[in-house]
């Protein structure tokens, strides 16, 4: 099985923060490419809670110049599986995924890239994360059904239509069946975090979900750091713990950045020498979510994963 599925390609995006941002590490070098490459390794289609279909999410990723891209459902690849054999001319689509994992009371995302997705290990610890969703959407469903809303689990699978179940497919149930008015309203009423609906999941453990994928030959990425809204002691003892369990990345930009965001995941990232990772964490379009790619021209050499996956 590749791993990156190869295709040639150009791109004549800008993006101004990362060319900031290597400015100010004395890191820009006469000799580099002009091809300039945009990447996109954190993304979600229809297969998780994406808006778009993989097929279509992946065009639009090529019609918009991306260069290398990764679809990483939450805790599945079936999005992934369904493009790898019809990948867009001038993409390299690389095999990705987002593993819902614990750190001690803590819910944790670690996205796996460039995997061998036949893996048995891998493919087992996906089966027990579904089992999982399986599981919570019954409860959440039974916990909207005590508060007036019966038929939810049905509804909800409905609306996920096969792929992988979580609460937006609840929140568009509720929307659609005129329980609330707007999804934002289903999470601020039901869903959200102390509210009915948020039943709360025993997920594997951080060092499981990194094995995982480093046992299927792939790069484990800690995504989005600062939304675990961490104080900077408890985000670096993240940081070690996935350090120690085998994880290669951290993930310095993720969607539309906070001034001084990304400057403070490089630190996190050179202290411990880990290569970074970039992604737009798109879904669907919003008017303040970030379009698709990142240009990754002026940063440093050999710290970006996907040198290392297009070395592969």
């Amino acid at each position: 099985m590749g791993l990156i599925l190869r295709r040639n390609a150009r791109h004549l995006l800008r993006y101004s923060r990362q060319l900031t941002l290597s400015n100010e590490r004395g890191d820009l070098s006469p000799r580099r490419s002009v091809v300039i490459a945009v990447i996109d390794f954190h993304t979600h289609s229809a297969a998780s809670d994406g808006a778009l279909r993989a097929r279509d999410l992946v065009a639009r990723a090529a019609d918009e110049g991306v260069t290398r891209f990764a679809l990483t459902d939450h805790d599945t690849i079936a999005g992934y599986l369904s493009m790898a054999q019809c990948v867009p001319h001038g993409l390299d689509l690389v095999s990705g995924v987002e593993l819902s994992c614990q750190w001690g009371r803590v819910g944790i995302h670690v996205i796996g890239l460039g995997f061998d997705e036949s893996n048995a290990d891998l493919l087992e610890h996906l089966a027990q994360l579904d089992a999982s969703r399986v599981d919570r959407a019954a409860r959440i469903a039974h916990r909207l059904e005590k508060a007036g809303m019966p038929g939810a689990l049905e509804g909800a699978l409905e609306i996920a239509a096969g792929a992988q179940i979580g609460r937006p497919h609840f929140a568009r149930w509720m929307m659609a069946s005129g329980h609330v008015d707007t999804e934002q309203d289903a999470f601020k009423r039901f869903l959200g975090r102390g509210k009915p609906g948020d039943i709360s999941v025993l997920w594997p453990a951080l060092q499981c979900s990194v094995e995982s994928i480093i046992q299927a030959g792939g790069v484990a990425v800690l995504a989005h750091p600062l939304e675990y809204k961490m104080t900077a002691t408890r985000l670096r003892a993240l940081r070690d713990a996935f350090c120690e369990a085998g994880g290669q990345a951290i993930e310095v930009i993720n969607g539309r950045a906070n001034p001084g965001d990304a400057d403070q995941l490089w630190r996190l990232a050179d202290e411990r020498e880990l290569m970074v990772s970039v992604g737009s964490d798109f879904h669907r379009d919003t008017p303040y979510g970030a379009g698709l790619g990142v240009d990754v021209t002026a940063f440093p050499e050999g710290r970006g994963v996907w040198e290392v996956l297009c070395a592969a």
